[in-house]
C-alpha cells in the first residue's frame, strides 16, 4: 500500500505539472484576446504598517465542516469565477477526489476573514469547488454532478457519484483534513493583497482582477459582469476578449475608475490599489450612480465601434494598416472615457468626420510619448495623464 501511494503521489505530481503547463498557455495576454500588460509587482509596502496588525492563523478543517460553512453563506468561493470552466475537465477533478480517496495530501487553501466570520477563499477555489460538486452538488447549483472518469489507481469506482461509494469511502472523504491559512479581517488591505501576491504562485496564478474579485465581494461582482457581458462591450471589442481570465471586467473597472476621478488627478502611481479602491465604492453606490455609469458605458463604445470599426482599442502597424493588433487595456480606458464625456452633437460630429479622426488617432498610436504611456508600467502617474490627455486634445482638435 506504501508503494501504491508513493506512485501515486509521483502520477499525481506529474498530472499537476501537465495541467500547469496548460494553464501556462491559457494565462498569456494574447490568448485572452488583449495586449499583455507588464505591471510592476509592488514587493514593498511603501507606506509604513505595524507588523503587529499582520495577522495570519492556521485552520485544520474536514472536508465536511468547509461544506457545512459553505452551506451556512459564510464561505465564499465567488461562484462566478469563469475561469474554473476551461482549466479542471471531469477527469482532473476527478483524479482529486482519487487522491482524497487514497489519502494523498492536497495543497493548502488560503482565505481571507470578511464580516460575520466570513471566509472568501482566494487560493483554492477549484480544489474546494471540486470536492463540493462531488459531495453535494446542489452548493455549485451551476454545475453538474461530478462522475468519476478517468481514474488511474482506483478504476473500480470509474463512473460513480458520491452516493456510490462505499459508507466507508464517503466518511474518509468527509473526514478528510484541509490546511486553510486564513488572513484576519485586521490585517491592514494593502498587506492582505500583498500577502496574497507573493502566495500566489501555483499552476495557474490569479489575475490581478481575480485577486480582486476574490477579496473584495459585493454587488460590484455582479455589476462588472454585467457590462463586460454586454452585447455593446463584446461587439465594441469584436467579440476578441475571453472571459476566462477576467480581462473584460478588469477592462470595465478600469473605465468606471477613471470615469469616476479625473485622470489628471490620479496621484498615486498604484494603479491595482486606485482599482481595488474604485471596486470598494463602486459596491457602495447606489443605483442611480450606477445607472449613469452604465449608460456613459454603452454610449462611449458604441461611438467607439462606429467610428474605428473592428480596430477600435487598438494600437496600428505602422507597415500594415490592416493589421489587427490585440486590444490594449491602457488604450481603451482613456479612448472609452474621453468618448463619454463628449455630449450628443459632438458625437454626431465625430462620427461624421471618423475618417479622420480614424487617422489621426492611428498615427498617435505610433507617436512615441503615447506608445509609451500604453505599452508598459501603465499604472505610473505620468503615463495616465499622458495618455489621457493626447487623446482629449485629439478629440478637441476635431471638434474645434
Amino acid at each position: 500500500m506504501a508503494a501504491l501511494k508513493e506512485d501515486a503521489l509521483q502520477m499525481d505530481a506529474q498530472s499537476a505539472d501537465e495541467i500547469a503547463i496548460d494553464e501556462e498557455l491559457s494565462a498569456d495576454g494574447h490568448a485572452a484576446g488583449v495586449e499583455r500588460e507588464e505591471l510592476a509587482l509592488e514587493e514593498n509596502i511603501k507606506e509604513p504598517f505595524d507588523p503587529a496588525l499582520i495577522d495570519v492563523v492556521t485552520r485544520t478543517m474536514t472536508v465536511d465542516l468547509l461544506l457545512a460553512r459553505l452551506r451556512r453563506g459564510v464561505l465564499d468561493l465567488a461562484p462566478d469565477f469563469q475561469r474554473q470552466a476551461g482549466v479542471w475537465g471531469d477527469e482532473a477533478q476527478s483524479k482529486l477526489v482519487e487522491s482524497l480517496l487514497l489519502r494523498i495530501p492536497v495543497p493548502n487553501l488560503y482565505a481571507a476573514e470578511s464580516g460575520d466570520e466570513g471566509w472568501s477563499i482566494v487560493d483554492g477555489i477549484q480544489r474546494l469547488t471540486t470536492i463540493a460538486r462531488f459531495v453535494d452538488p446542489a452548493l455549485v447549483p451551476n454545475m453538474a454532478p461530478l462522475r468519476l472518469r478517468g481514474l488511474e489507481y482506483l478504476k473500480s469506482y470509474e463512473g460513480n457519484l458520491y452516493g456510490d461509494l462505499p459508507p466507508s469511502l464517503r466518511t474518509r472523504i468527509d473526514e478528510t483534513e484541509l490546511l486553510v491559512h486564513l488572513i484576519r479581517s485586521g490585517t491592514p488591505e494593502p498587506v492582505k493583497f500583498n500577502i496574497f501576491a507573493r502566495i500566489n504562485t501555483g499552476g495557474l496564478p490569479l489575475t490581478s482582477q481575480e485577486l480582486r474579485h476574490a477579496l473584495i465581494p459585493g454587488d460590484a461582482r455582479t455589476y462588472l459582469t454585467k457590462l463586460a457581458h454586454s452585447q455593446t462591450f463584446r461587439k465594441a471589442t469584436n467579440y476578441s476578449i475571453k472571459p476566462d481570465r477576467m480581462a473584460d471586467r478588469e477592462m470595465v473597472l478600469r473605465f468606471v475608475a477613471f470615469l469616476r476621478t479625473d485622470p489628471q488627478q490620479y496621484a498615486r502611481g498604484d494603479l491595482d490599489g486606485f482599482l481595488r479602491d474604485a471596486m470598494v465604492q463602486l459596491n457602495h453606490a447606489d443605483e442611480a450612480v450606477k445607472g449613469g455609469i452604465e449608460q456613459d458605458f454603452y454610449r462611449a463604445l458604441t461611438l467607439a465601434r462606429d467610428i474605428f470599426g473592428d480596430q477600435a482599442f487598438r494600437k496600428r502597424s505602422a507597415s500594415n494598416a490592416d493589421r489587427r493588433l490585440p486590444i490594449n487595456k491602457a488604450i481603451f480606458e482613456s479612448l472609452a472615457v474621453n468618448l463619454a464625456r463628449v455630449d450628443a452633437p459632438q458625437s454626431n460630429t465625430l462620427k461624421t468626420r471618423r475618417r479622420t479622426v480614424d487617422e489621426r488617432f492611428a498615427a498617435l498610436t505610433r507617436n512615441d510619448r503615447f506608445f509609451d504611456s500604453v505599452s508598459g508600467g501603465t499604472g505610473d502617474v505620468r503615463k495616465v495623464k499622458t495618455r489621457f490627455s493626447m487623446v482629449r486634445d485629439l478629440l478637441e482638435e476635431v471638434l474645434a
